[in-house]
C-alpha cells in the first residue's frame, strides 16, 4: 500500500508539472505576452501543430513586433551606405522607397498590403526546438530544415521560382524578350493562357491582376526578377476556360490544384472568416 500511494503522488506531482502546459482552445488563442515567462511561451502550444495554422498575424507580434520594428543599417560595417546603393530587391520598377528588412517588404510595405495576404505561419510552421539537427545525421528527409526556421522549398520558393522561359516559349530572359512581347505578360500571352492564378489565400488575386495590367515588372518581379535559387517551382495548373486537352511532357507530374493548405475555402480560412463562397470574387 505504501509504494502504492508513493507511485500515486509521484504520478500527481509530474501531472502537476505539466499543468501549466494543459491550456485550454481559448488559451491557445490569447496573446502570449500576457505574463507568460519565456520557457511557457517558448513551449506554448500555438508554436506548434496544429494550434499555429489558426494563429494570427497579431498573436504573433504581440510577442515579435521587433522583426517589423527593426530598420535597415545607414551605413554597413564595411562603410557602405544604404542610401547610395542598390540593393538586389530595388533594381524593379515596383520597388519603392529606401531599403527595407525582409520581414517588412513581406508585411508592411506598399506593395506588400497592395497584392499580398502573406500570414506569419505561412513561413513559420513551428519548430521542435529538440529537433533542430538530426542526430545521427541522415540522407532521408526528417521533415525539417537545419538550423532554419523555415524551410525555403515551401515558401520562398512559392513566389520566387527561376523564371522558366524555355517553356513558355520565349527566345530567352524576360529581359530579353519583354520589348519584343509588348513590355506586357498579360496582354501578350496570359489574357488567355493559365488564366485562373494566384487564387490562394495568401495573395490578393484581384489586385495582382490590376498590378500587372498596369506594371509588368509586378509579375516579373516575382516569377525570375527576385527569384530565390536557380531553379524552377512546379506550379499548379489549374484548367483554364480553353485550355488544351492535351498535356505537355513538362507538365505531366504537375498537380491541377494548389494545396489545400492554401485554398481560398480552408478550414483555417474559415476560421479567420476569409472564405469565398462559390460565385464570389476572391479578395
Amino acid at each position: 500500500m505504501k509504494k502504492a500511494g508513493k507511485l500515486f503522488a509521484r504520478i500527481c506531482v509530474v501531472a502537476l508539472a505539466w499543468l501549466p502546459f494543459a491550456v485550454s482552445a481559448a488559451e491557445e488563442t490569447k496573446s502570449l505576452s500576457d505574463g507568460l515567462d519565456y520557457e511557457r511561451a517558448r513551449w506554448h502550444p500555438l508554436h506548434f501543430k496544429p494550434a499555429i495554422d489558426t494563429a494570427t498575424n497579431e498573436q504573433c507580434l504581440s510577442c515579435h513586433q521587433e522583426i517589423l520594428d527593426d530598420k535597415v543599417k545607414s551605413q554597413s560595417p564595411a562603410g557602405v551606405k544604404s542610401a547610395e546603393s542598390l540593393a538586389w530587391y530595388q533594381t524593379l520598377d515596383v520597388y519603392t522607397g529606401e531599403q527595407d528588412t525582409f520581414h517588412r517588404r513581406h508585411l508592411a510595405s506598399p506593395l506588400a498590403q497592395k497584392v499580398m495576404n502573406l500570414q506569419c505561419n505561412f513561413c513559420h510552421q513551428g519548430n521542435n526546438p529538440r529537433e533542430e539537427a538530426s542526430n545521427p545525421p541522415t540522407n532521408e528527409s526528417v521533415g525539417f530544415t537545419l538550423r532554419k526556421m523555415v524551410d525555403p522549398e515551401q515558401t520562398c520558393l512559392k513566389c520566387h521560382g527561376r523564371h522558366n522561359y524555355q517553356i513558355m516559349g520565349l527566345p530567352g530572359s524576360w529581359e530579353e524578350s519583354s520589348e519584343m512581347m509588348g513590355g506586357s505578360c498579360i496582354t501578350a500571352c496570359h489574357v488567355a493562357i493559365r488564366t485562373e492564378r494566384h487564387k490562394v489565400n495568401y495573395l490578393k488575386a484581384e489586385e495582382i491582376e490590376k498590378a500587372g495590367q498596369e506594371n509588368s515588372d509586378t509579375c516579373y518581379g516575382c516569377h525570375g526578377g527576385r527569384q530565390w535559387y536557380r531553379i524552377n517551382y512546379p506550379y499548379p495548373r489549374h484548367p483554364w476556360p480553353g485550355m488544351d486537352k492535351k498535356v505537355p511532357d513538362w507538365a505531366k507530374d504537375r498537380p491541377t490544384e494548389s494545396d489545400p493548405r492554401y485554398s481560398l475555402n480552408s478550414p483555417v480560412a474559415e476560421a479567420k472568416g476569409e472564405v469565398v463562397k462559390t460565385g464570389e470574387k476572391t479578395q
